[in-house]
């Protein structure tokens, strides 16, 4: 029996208790971290260097030229997705209410700079047609600023309706950008609540707007998993004046909650006359490719109050009470 271990046969032995490894060290390296010596060898070294540095030897976790090929585009899906979710998780984001709008309609004192920035370029060269053009545009885009103010308030009144600051049962989410997502993380921002982006990596630098809580705000590398996030939580979307990218999210959440593919939930224009332009919905009824109940699946409102009035009473009548 070793001198330094003592044993005896009853439930009550005694030994000594080892002092625990290192977690990491060691006293003696193992054979595997002892490199064969360049006098056994003089070519390991250089062998040695052109293993390590072999994009092959890389981990795979660790290896971008692995994950953008192909055959990885589902890891790539799949962290994309998990990442933001798990965060989400984390600090308690439970319900959300969608905002979506154009990021060219910015607040009124922003919309009057440009113009009058246009209008002065404009005097100095009058026969320049896409100078002439866009101050076109731009008086047009100074007409919809209240649109700014409007998803600001409402990004308040969301952020106002939990317990308080900490309360993430009910939370604005943006595509983080500028424009109408920037006046509603604003809003949330300015009562102190908090509020996520969903900023999507593109081809030009795209940067989250400043509104945004640090901690949720997040960037995706795929559009397909940027729209699960918006819908996965969502309450309900509010639409806003806006592009290809709003009606891209607007005809993505009709159509899910046309199919029942998702549950339905209450899907809100803001600014009726915008909308009958940009979309003839009684022209896609009378020509029979949507039926009567699907005009149903959304209203219209113009005020931030309006807006979250109706969201409450459509929860209410469904009885799924809100808050």
């Amino acid at each position: 029996m070793r001198k330094n271990r003592k044993i005896r046969n009853d439930f009550n032995r005694e030994f000594e208790i080892p002092k625990p490894p290192e977690v990491c060290d060691r006293e003696e390296r193992l054979p595997s971290q002892r490199p064969k010596p360049e006098l056994e060898d003089p070519g390991v070294p250089q062998r040695m260097h052109e293993l390590l540095e072999s994009p092959n030897y890389r981990p795979a976790d660790m290896d971008p030229d692995f994950l953008r090929e192909d055959a990885a585009r589902g890891l790539r899906l799949q962290a994309d997705y998990l990442k933001t979710e798990l965060l989400l998780q984390k600090y308690g984001i439970e319900h959300t209410i969608a905002v979506f709008g154009g990021t060219r309609i910015v607040e009124e004192a922003e919309a009057r700079r440009n113009l009058a920035e246009a209008e002065e370029a404009l005097e100095h060269d009058p026969e320049n047609i896409a100078l002439r053009h866009k101050c076109k545009s731009l008086k047009k885009i100074l007409q919809k600023s209240h649109f700014y103010q409007i998803s600001r308030e409402f990004g308040r009144i969301v952020g106002q309706s939990g317990k308080g600051p900490d309360d993430s049962r009910i939370t604005i989410m943006t595509g983080g950008g500028p424009g109408i997502m920037e006046a509603a993380n604003r809003g949330a921002f300015d009562v102190g609540a908090k509020s996520v982006g969903l900023n999507i990596t593109l081809p030009r630098e795209q940067f989250p707007n400043p509104y945004i809580t640090p901690e949720l705000c997040f960037q995706f590398h795929y559009f397909s998993m940027r729209k699960l996030h918006f819908f996965n939580r969502a309450k309900a979307l509010i639409a806003f004046p806006g592009g290809f990218g709003t009606l891209d999210e607007l005809l993505e959440a009709l159509t899910l909650v046309q199919t029942r593919k998702i549950a339905p939930f209450p899907i809100v224009l803001v600014g009726k006359t915008f909308w009958e332009e940009v979309i003839d919905f009684d022209y896609l009824l009378d020509e029979g490719v949507i039926d009567y109940e699907d005009t149903r699946l959304f209203w219209f409102a113009e005020s931030a109050q309006e807006i979250w009035d109706g969201i409450l009473l459509w929860h209410h009548k469904n009885g799924i009470p809100l808050i």
